[in-house]
């Protein structure tokens, strides 16, 4: 497992538009409308990185908290699943419903949507306001495997709270740490 740190993004830059099958119901997912909602949050993920199946709990609880306020979420793998099987579509559907994602969980399999975001790492996180600007890039929370500070969203969460009272979050913004995207060859 290689870490990997996210890759600097200037705010306020368009959300690249995409189409994506969920796998959890077969369906389409394509980037919402600008004003569709107060705040649009993908996130990079997958199965077997140890750095989201630590996180995986509070994404939870954060969708849960922020999807009532008007808040949309939605999850992708892009890793290569033929040196990656644990991150198959197959057992995306099984992980998603064992957990309860309350988020679509999309796989990339032409990797062309975390090329167009620039994504580096599994967690890693952006945040839209509601014209599809970016508004935060970086890590969910201090929080790491193994080193003991608490699992609370704090970085996300504040970042939210400011888009939904109209405030820009703060500029200062720690990235997000994780395992490498596994690129196809």
């Amino acid at each position: 497992m290689a870490l990997t740190d996210s890759n600097p993004i200037p705010l306020h830059s368009v959300a690249p538009e995409f189409q994506l099958k969920n796998v959890v119901t077969d369906q389409w997912i394509s980037l919402p409308k600008q004003n569709e909602f107060k705040a649009t949050v993908i996130m990079f993920i997958c199965n077997h990185c140890p750095y989201v199946i630590h996180v995986n709990p509070e994404l939870i609880r954060l969708a849960n908290d922020y999807i009532p306020k008007g808040v949309h979420f939605i999850a992708i793998s892009s890793n290569d699943v033929t040196h990656y099987p644990d991150d198959s579509p197959e057992l995306m559907l099984v992980q998603a419903k064992q957990l309860n994602y309350p988020f679509p969980y999309c796989y990339d399999e032409s990797q062309e949507v975390a090329r167009a975001y620039d994504a580096a790492c599994t967690p890693d996180f952006y945040v839209f306001n509601a014209e599809l600007k970016l508004a935060y890039h970086g890590r969910l929370d201090a929080s790491r495997p193994g080193n003991d500070l608490p699992l609370n969203g704090a970085d996300i969460r504040h970042a939210l709270d400011a888009l939904l009272l109209n405030e820009a979050p703060s500029e200062i913004q720690y990235p997000s740490m994780g395992c490498n995207i596994k690129w196809k060859k």
